[in-house]
């Protein structure tokens, strides 16, 4: 398939009291038009950082973009001004953002805002921006949209909440939608409903999606595709099922099981704890790792490819692992 995303040598660092610390270090991630990928990563990896930099959201500074390139579609994005991303963002590039409720402004009504954005982008004004408005909201399957454009957010449900900005996300006829753990705020029972909605829409629509969460099992539901984002940087990317039943990288497998069950895993776990991880060289995950020896600290490593959609940054592979 033809790639729609590409993102090279991305390198995103801010500044702070301490100095400038890099959250951001991607060597290269391609997105095909019309799927779905997933990024998984534990809180502070880069996830958010990364969605940001996308939309060009990031404030210069303390935000600091050292070098890259970010291509969706034919637009190159860093290059653009704010006036011209102005014209891109709801147009070509939308997202959903983790908490719905700080989202929506609680002094206008759902149907107001949601009007608000068609009638900016979509220049149409009155009934039409009102029908508009109307088929969004069935589109994401909220029930009694005529009812539902007069409520204001707090009087809505979270996950009635999630959908209307799901239903703002697509007013626009956005091609790539950014989903920032969209999940995150509502029960389990929610949660599948909103998942399940995504994945229809995805469909439905054709548009590209880069779901992002910090549970794999969240992302293997929507996505074809999932990278895993450590210290800004991704250590392991292939299919969804392939990355499931066998995984490579340590931080992969730590993400599949939550809870440590062997003595090594525990005391990997207390060793994480008791170090700051801030390393200036070598693999990002030496600290944590119960595989890491030397070369761990003075290199970063290779990438090894496992299999035919299948790679991973690691120096040394356990018996099983080298390329299928």
């Amino acid at each position: 398939m033809e790639d729609y995303i590409e993102i090279k040598d991305l390198k995103i660092s801010f500044k702070s009291y301490d100095g400038q610390k890099r959250v951001v270090d991607i060597d290269e991630l391609k997105i095909a038009k019309g799927e779905a990928y997933g990024l998984v990563g534990e809180s502070g990896s880069g996830k958010s950082v990364l969605a940001l930099s996308l939309l060009k959201l990031l404030t210069e500074p303390p935000a600091v973009i050292e070098s890259g390139s970010i291509r969706i579609g034919n637009l190159n994005i860093l290059p653009k001004s704010e006036r011209e991303m102005e014209n891109i963002r709801g147009k070509k590039i939308a997202m959903i953002f983790q908490d719905p409720m700080s989202t929506l402004n609680p002094v206008f009504t759902v149907g107001q805002q949601i009007i608000k954005v068609i009638a900016k982008n979509q220049n149409l004004k009155g009934k039409q921006a009102r029908q508009k408005a109307l088929e969004m909201i069935e589109l994401v399957k909220l029930p009694d949209a005529e009812q539902i454009m007069e409520k204001y957010p707090h009087e809505l449900s979270g996950g009635q909440r999630q959908r209307v900005i799901i239903a703002i996300a697509l007013a626009c006829g956005a091609e790539f939608l950014i989903a920032d753990e969209p999940t995150r705020n509502l029960d389990v029972t929610i949660q599948a409903g909103i998942l399940k909605l995504l994945a229809e829409l995805q469909k439905t629509l054709k548009v590209t999606v880069l779901f992002i969460a910090n549970n794999l099992s969240l992302v293997s539901l929507t996505c074809r595709r999932i990278g895993l984002l450590y210290h800004g940087q991704i250590v392991e990317q292939g299919e969804v099922r392939e990355i499931l039943d066998h995984p490579v990288h340590p931080y992969t497998k730590t993400l599949l099981q939550p809870l440590p069950q062997t003595e090594e895993e525990k005391e990997a776990v207390r060793r994480s704890l008791s170090v700051q991880e801030n390393a200036d060289q070598g693999c990002p995950y030496q600290f944590r790792c119960p595989r890491a020896e030397e070369i761990c600290k003075k290199e970063m490593p290779p990438v090894h490819q496992i299999g035919e959609n299948h790679e991973v940054h690691c120096h040394f592979l356990e018996e099983g692992e080298s390329a299928r």
